[in-house]
C-alpha cells in the first residue's frame, strides 16, 4: 500500500471512528482534519537573504522566486505542481482560506492583512507534484506582529503543524540572532512540530572570506542555538552555499555534499507524510483518551454517591411506606386506621395506601435534593480543585499529556450535570484503547 492509500485509509477510519468520540468531548479536530485534507508540505522559514529563495529555485530548476540581499517578498508563498496545464497560474488567499478542500481555513481568522500576504504558485515541476513548499516572509529584529498587521508567529505555528519539514535557514552574517527566530525556536516550533521534523540550515557559506571566519559564523550560530533551545546538544546544521559559488580563500567544494543531502532530504519528506499524521493522531488520541479517563472516573464517583444515597433512600422509604400512616395518627389522629394497622387485620384498602405512598415520594424528594443540591455540587467542588486526582500519572509521557488537557477537563466538569450517571464514558473509553491498541499499530506496521 502506497502513502497516498494509506493516507486515504487513515482518513477514513479516523472519521468513522475517532470524529464522533472528538466531538463529543468537545477536543479540536481541525488540525487534524487539515493534516488528512492534502499533500505534504516543506516550510522553509529564516531571515531575509538567508537563502530561502535559492534553494527553492534550486530544487524547481527554474526561477520560482526572486532573490536577492534585500527582502523581495514579504507573503507566504505555497509553491506546488498542479499539472503542466495549470502552470503559472496563481491563487489569491482569499480563495485559499475559503477552499475547504485545502488545510489553510483557519488561517482566515488571522485577519485579512494575512489573507493578501498569503498566495499559492502552480508551477510546471513535476518534483513538486505529491507535496508543496512555502516559503515565508524573512524574519526580523526591529518588527513587531502589529506592524506586520497580522501575528506572524501564529500563522509559522499553523503552517509547522501542518508541515511534515520545516527547514530553518540562517546566513553567516546573522548567525541565529535575529528576535523572531529566537521567538520561533524557543517558543512556537517546540509546540507545533516535533524535533525529528526540523532542519538547520546555514547557507550562503560562501560569503565567509575565510575558513576561520565561516567557523567562527558556525561557532555563533551553534551559541545561539544552544541558548534558544536551552539544550547543549545541538542538532546538525547543514552547511550549504549556492551551486559554483566559489570565494577566494574559501574551498566550498566539500559542502557541495551537504547540498546534495539537504535536496534529498526535502524532495523525501512526503515518505514522512503517513508517519506524521500518525504521530499527531497518537498524540491527539492519548489526549482524548486521558480526557475520557478522567470522565469515567468522575462518573463512577457520582454513581457511587448514587448508590450510597439509594441504599439509605430504600431504607427510609420502607419505613415510610409501612409506618408513615402509624405516625401521622399519634401526631394528628389521622387517618383512623394505619396501613399498617389494616395490614396486620388483613383489611387493607386503596385509602389505606395513600398516605404511605405520599411519605414515600417525599421521601425520595427529599433524597434528590440532597445528592442534587448538597452531595454533586461538593463532589464536582472537590474534582475542580484537584481534577489531577482523577487521573493516574505514572509516567512523564503522561504527566506532559495532563498539562495539555487539564483546563480542557475542567470546562468539561464544569458544565458536567447528573447526567454523568448515564453517561457512556467507559464504552467510550474502550473504543479509544481499541484503536490505540489496534488500529493504530496495525498501521505503523505498514509504514516500517
Amino acid at each position: 500500500m502506497d502513502e497516498k492509500e494509506l493516507q486515504n485509509l487513515l482518513k477514513r477510519r479516523i472519521h468513522q471512528t475517532l470524529l464522533p468520540l472528538f466531538e463529543k468531548y468537545n477536543r479540536d479536530f481541525s488540525d487534524l482534519d487539515s493534516l488528512l485534507k492534502w499533500k505534504p508540505i516543506v516550510l522553509l522559514i529564516g531571515n531575509y537573504s538567508s537563502g530561502k529563495s535559492t534553494l527553492i529555485n534550486e530544487l524547481s530548476g527554474e526561477e520560482i522566486q526572486r532573490t536577492g540581499q534585500a527582502p523581495t517578498d514579504d507573503s507566504f508563498t505555497i509553491i506546488t505542481h498542479d499539472g503542466a496545464d495549470v502552470a503559472g497560474e496563481e491563487i489569491p488567499g482569499s480563495s485559499l482560506v475559503n477552499d475547504e478542500n485545502l488545510p489553510f481555513t483557519k488561517l482566515k481568522a488571522l485577519g485579512e492583512q494575512l489573507i493578501s500576504h498569503l498566495h499559492l504558485k502552480k508551477v510546471a515541476t513535476p518534483l513538486l507534484t505529491d507535496m508543496a513548499i512555502i516559503d515565508s516572509p524573512g524574519m526580523l529584529d526591529s518588527v513587531t506582529e502589529k506592524d506586520r498587521g497580522y501575528d506572524y508567529m501564529a500563522v509559522i505555528s499553523h503552517l509547522a503543524k501542518l508541515a511534515d519539514l520545516v527547514v530553518l535557514m540562517f546566513d553567516p552574517l546573522k548567525a541565529g540572532t535575529i528576535k523572531e527566530t529566537y521567538t520561533a525556536i524557543r517558543d512556537t516550533l517546540p509546540e507545533s512540530a516535533g524535533e525529528d521534523r526540523l532542519v538547520f540550515v546555514m547557507s550562503r557559506i560562501d560569503e565567509c572570506d575565510s575558513t576561520s571566519d565561516l567557523v567562527r559564523s558556525y561557532g555563533t550560530l551553534c551559541w545561539n542555538l544552544s541558548q534558544m533551545t536551552g539544550r547543549k546538544d545541538i542538532p546538525h546544521i547543514f552547511l550549504t552555499c549556492a551551486p559554483d559559488s566559489q570565494r577566494p580563500g574559501l574551498d566550498t567544494a566539500p559542502w557541495s555534499q551537504e547540498r546534495d543531502q539537504l535536496k534529498n532530504k526535502i524532495l523525501t519528506a512526503p515518505k514522512f507524510r503517513v508517519f506524521h499524521i500518525l504521530q499527531d493522531i497518537d498524540r491527539q488520541v492519548n489526549e482524548l483518551q486521558l480526557t475520557c479517563e478522567a470522565m469515567v472516573n468522575f462518573s463512577s464517583q457520582v454513581r457511587t454517591k448514587l448508590l450510597d444515597i439509594g441504599k439509605l433512600t430504600a431504607v427510609a422509604s420502607i419505613l415510610a411506606f409501612f409506618f408513615s400512616g402509624l405516625l401521622s395518627k399519634l401526631l394528628f389522629n389521622f387517618p383512623e386506621e394505619s396501613m399498617l394497622e389494616a395490614l396486620i387485620q388483613g383489611q387493607v384498602g386503596l385509602s389505606h395506601l395513600t398516605l404511605p405512598l405520599a411519605g414515600v415520594t417525599l421521601v425520595i424528594m427529599a433524597f434528590w435534593i440532597w445528592l442534587s443540591r448538597i452531595t454533586f455540587p461538593r463532589l464536582l467542588k472537590q474534582r475542580l480543585e484537584n481534577p489531577r486526582s482523577l487521573v493516574t500519572l505514572e509516567s512523564d509521557y503522561r504527566r506532559h499529556l495532563w498539562e495539555k488537557v487539564e483546563d480542557h477537563v475542567v470546562g468539561l466538569l464544569g458544565s458536567a450535570g447528573l447526567g454523568q450517571i448515564f453517561a457512556a464514558h467507559r464504552r467510550n473509553l474502550n473504543r479509544i484503547k481499541k484503536f490505540l491498541g489496534q488500529d493504530l499499530k496495525e498501521f505503523y506496521k505498514e509504514i516500517r
